[in-house]
């Protein structure tokens, strides 16, 4: 069947949904999305059911009504105050009949009073989270209104309280207000399976999950509970179901239970099942589970979860999914996921294929930072295979009293929220350590509401917590015999699309632009050749470090950012460009080289190369030029021309210098340690610019709903159709139909073109926003740029069927979407090298702590006293052994370089400066032969220096070092590890 046919069957399938009989058969679902009135201000009486609305703007949720601030303005400048969203909407008499009617909201910035025909309902105020009213009694048949007045002020407080929200940050927190999320209504029988909003309804929902896997023969025993709740006014023996239809499961409990009048009890039922697709990395396997009360045969509620099954460990330092090690490579990413002029509310095709071009670069991680994601983007991971971090809500550090309160109540409805969607692993308790007192109070609350989703407990830092699951630092390299670490943000570096080298138009060098904080600028106004660059040799840090590489290991880490992001910046810019996408989702260089480095669990499976760069520079330009390629060697070809191997570094960095610029074909070809040719990437020059050329992204048609974005590529290619990598051409558009603009984004405009309807191409392309409206129709998009050919696409929106104010869910995924296939069957890596233990040792002074620096304890250290003589530690191994490396994590690691001597059992293998690294160095050993006692020792003043220049990290990240504590003549080891490579 065609994707138009398709398409229309979905739509007579949404209007047979909405126009069902007025008799309710059971449970019934509506989208309250549609046709909402908006105002902002805070006029009188705007609660009223008989106040006149009719003069507001029309808007369909989500709608942030200040979303034309979205990257057009700083975050700390974007717009705040009271706005009022109000809806009209019919029930019939039988919906009402013996019924009850809850209002779920998915979140609302920042505080929302809600009104029912007037009267006050009820008051969301965190501006994070879902929550919900029993609205039951004050509805009517006929008309009903639903006012609320939201408030997105930054200095909002909680008004119980008097408290501040800690998140509500002005660094990382994006203010887009009002009603940004989608709106719900859910009618039901008064013996009902409750929802899973603990604000405002403390109730917790269904509750799925799966224990006593068998991943190699695709079966698990799933685990359904409900809460029900009997509103009757009588007892009720109800029977509890529990299907799966795909899998052929239907299993019903033992016997009904006895609900007394008022009571809430938790039925249960389970059953084994066979042939499970398990859900995976970049493998959204989704199944449908329908729990059913029934009485006396009758089906009285029937509530549908989509949810996924799959099996996790947390332990030796590393994270297991579905029996095979995965290491962590992600983004972190703000938890706003916003575009320009729209904020975070887009449909949920476009959060699909946002999150899939994650899974697409080789990601298998998202943290969202500081704040839960909405329920959309949770969904969009667990379709596209994206493992997901949820935090609750904080800032940058501890907090206690009431403030500790608020993150907890997040945490909790989070939790219950969301605990049936597969793709979160991880439940973060804070954007910054916890202590032991609250990471047990954070790890209760798994415990109870989620004691068998198979997720750990934990946060940032933690690194010898006897409670959290799972850790690691911001910014250095970690590593654990114990709980997995990964690393919550690295490669902070910042870099507009536009920049390709210092060989292209506009000419940026690494550097221009103003300077931050007095560092250095170059780190936050790249280019894309270095900024890719800087992100393979980031990456290095923590794949030396992987699983097979040792007792000790590291879980991997996030690169901060995805997409540029309208937060925290650091550039000429006012927005935040550490994106490997830019804002429209356009990948920069950075995305292709994760797309190579990270094509893999743990080790390389898969070789592949990328080129970084274009091949269309003037005459007479002379430039390395550097691939990142998974393959064990690389030979660049010019027009078929050899011009050698490339100098690897960094694993999976080749640069080939000085490469004199000729138009033509640069093809480079990855070969393994045999020669054969596993892998090639090929550039060309492209002619001069002829046309301009559009591109629809997205879906074949769009919903006439009024929140339906189509998402245009506009090129400026050669005759040949090819994108032409330089041009910087102003593009302006015409657009007729039922639509509306919301444009792109470009660079050289203090509002950076937003809603302009003439936008540049940079490196050759950009994309625009349009927003269907109420009316379905053809949608017509012109361009036009100077002498080039111009271009028309033309787009359709069709009708999206509602009745008396309320419309079913949409359908979804709507695009295609990634797929890995299911997890592979086998070992993810290789044993490379051996641990030698160590079974005792002494030291030249404070021995007492000696054995500090092999105890798997990052936070505790053996520190000689500041005195050459004493500045020696010697570990007895538990064997001979031929060593080949040492690894040391040396406190002041990014900072302090200690000019050492090593020997094994007398016999000098190493001496030379340790150099500065992110937490461990390595050092390369030859002894003649085996040995067992090693000697480190001092040999002169060390060096302290910053490496790595992080300046916009707060001083006493910048200290965590502990560089500053110690002495010149002092040798400091936190951890040592002595290794044999396996040869």
């Amino acid at each position: 069947m065609n994707q138009p046919k398709l398409h229309v069957l979905l739509l007579a399938i949404l209007a047979s949904l909405v126009l069902a009989p007025a008799a309710l058969a059971q449970r019934e679902t509506h989208n309250l999305n549609l046709d909402w009135r908006l105002h902002v201000g805070d006029p009188s009486r705007a609660d009223a059911r008989d106040f006149d609305d009719s003069a507001w703007k029309l808007v369909t949720l989500p709608r942030a009504w200040n979303e034309d601030d979205a990257f057009s303005k700083d975050i700390k400048d974007h717009s705040t105050g009271v706005a009022w969203y109000r809806k009209h909407f019919t029930l019939t008499a039988a919906q009402l009949d013996n019924t009850k009617i809850f209002i779920e909201f998915e979140g609302v910035r920042q505080a929302a009073e809600v009104y029912v025909n007037g009267k006050h309902v009820g008051r969301g105020e965190n501006g994070i989270m879902a929550f919900g009213f029993d609205i039951t009694g004050q509805l009517v048949a006929g008309e009903n209104i639903i006012a609320v007045r939201t408030d997105n002020a930054w200095d909002y407080r909680e008004k119980e309280t008097n408290q501040r929200y800690q998140w509500a940050d002005k660094n990382f927190n994006a203010n887009y207000g009002g009603i940004t999320k989608n709106v719900r209504l859910h009618i039901t029988k008064k013996l009902y399976q409750t929802l899973p909003l603990y604000s405002n309804l403390k109730t917790t929902g269904v509750y799925i999950y799966a224990v006593d896997f068998d991943i190699k023969n695709r079966a698990a025993t799933i685990h359904a509970e409900s809460e029900v709740r009997n509103e009757t006014g009588k007892s009720q023996a109800a029977l509890y179901t529990m299907e799966i239809p795909a899998l052929g499961v239907k299993v019903s409990a033992a016997a009904p239970v006895n609900i007394a009048p008022g009571e809430t009890a938790v039925l249960k039922a389970s059953a084994r099942a066979k042939n499970i697709d398990f859900w995976s990395w970049g493998h959204g396997a989704l199944y449908d589970v329908r729990t059913t009360i029934s009485v006396a045969g009758k089906t009285v509620d029937t509530v549908t979860t989509r949810t996924g099954f799959r099996k996790t460990e947390y332990a030796n330092g590393m994270i297991t999914l579905n029996d095979r090690v995965i290491q962590m490579h992600g983004y972190a990413q703000r938890t706003s996921n916003e575009w320009p002029a729209i904020g975070a509310s887009v449909p949920a095709w476009l959060s699909d294929f946002s999150n899939g071009l994650m899974v697409e670069s080789g990601g298998n991680l998202v943290r969202w930072m500081h704040i839960t994601p909405w329920k959309q983007d949770v969904e969009s991971c667990d379709r596209v295979g994206l493992i997901q971090a949820m935090p609750a809500g904080d800032s940058e550090r501890d907090v206690t009293g009431r403030r500790w309160e608020q993150r907890v109540e997040v945490m909790r409805d989070a939790i219950i929220y969301n605990r049936n969607n597969p793709s979160i692993l991880f439940y973060e308790s804070g954007n910054n350590g916890v202590s032991e007192a609250h990471m047990i109070e954070m790890r209760a609350l798994r415990d109870k509401y989620d004691p068998h989703g198979g997720r750990a407990s934990g946060s940032r830092d933690m690194l010898n917590s006897k409670i959290a699951e799972y850790g690691g630092h911001m910014l250095y390299i970690n590593k654990s015999a114990r709980i997995p670490f990964w690393q919550m943000e690295y490669s902070r570096d910042e870099g507009l699309r536009k920049y390709w080298d210092d060989y292209s138009p506009p000419y940026h060098k690494d550097g221009d632009g103003p300077l931050y904080r007095n560092a250095p600028a170059a780190v936050y106004n790249r280019n894309q050749d270095s900024h890719a660059i800087e992100n393979i040799v980031r990456w290095y840090d923590y794949w030396r470090e992987r699983p097979g590489t040792g007792r000790r290991v590291n879980s991997g880490g996030t690169n901060i950012i995805f997409s540029d992001s309208n937060t925290h910046h650091r550039g000429s810019e006012n927005y935040r460009r550490s994106g490997e996408v830019d804002a429209m989702r356009i990948p920069k260089d950075g995305f292709h080289a994760h797309k190579v480095m990270w094509d893999a669990w743990v080790d390389i499976e898969r070789p592949a190369a990328h080129i970084i760069g274009h091949w269309n520079y003037a005459p007479g330009t002379v430039k390395n030029i550097c691939v990142v390629s998974s393959a064990d060697a690389v030979e660049l070809f010019l027009n078929g021309k050899s011009l050698g191997r490339g100098a690897q570094s960094h694993r999976f960095l080749y640069t080939f210098e000085n490469i004199a610029w000729q138009p033509g074909e640069l093809r480079a070809a990855g070969y393994d340690t045999a020669g054969k040719k596993v892998t090639e990437a090929v550039i060309q020059t492209a002619g001069e610019p002829a046309a301009l050329r559009l591109k629809n992204i997205g879906k074949a048609n769009y919903h006439a709903d009024g929140h339906d974005l189509a998402l245009v590529e506009f090129e400026v290619v050669d005759a040949d159709g090819r994108r032409c990598p330089t041009a910087l051409d102003l593009v302006e558009f015409e657009l007729d139909g039922p639509a509306e603009w919301r444009g792109g984004i470009g660079h050289g405009r203090a509002d950076n073109y937003i809603l302009s309807k003439t936008l540049p191409v940079e490196c050759g392309v950009n994309r625009v926003l349009i927003r269907t409206t109420r009316q379905p129709g053809a949608i017509t998009l012109r361009a036009r740029s100077g002498s080039l050919r111009s271009a028309t696409l033309t787009l359709h929106s069709v009708e999206y069927p509602s009745h008396n104010g309320l419309a079913a869910l949409q359908p979804a995924p709507e695009i295609a979407l990634p797929d890995r296939g299911p997890t592979p069957a086998g070992l993810s890596y290789k044993i490379s090298r051996t641990p030698v233990g160590v079974v005792s040792v002494r030291a030249g002074s404070n021995a007492a702590d000696a054995a500090k620096s092999y105890d798997d304890d990052e936070t505790t250290a053996w520190t000689s006293a500041n005195d050459l003589a004493g500045a020696w530690i010697e570990y007895t191994l538990e064997r001979p052994a031929k060593l080949d490396e040492i690894t040391l994590r040396l406190t002041g690691w990014r900072q302090r370089s200690y000019p050492v001597s090593i020997t094994l059992d007398g016999v000098e293998i190493h001496r030379d400066a340790t150099p500065k690294s992110l937490g461990y160095v390595t050092l390369a050993v030859k002894p003649a032969v085996a040995g067992k006692v090693v000697r480190i020792e001092l040999q002169g003043s060390s060096e302290a220096r910053d490496a790595f220049t992080m300046s916009e990290v707060a001083a006493k990240e910048n200290a965590s070092t502990g560089a500053d504590k110690i002495g010149g003549k002092t040798l400091s080891i936190g951890e040592v590890e002595f290794y044999e490579i396996l040869k």
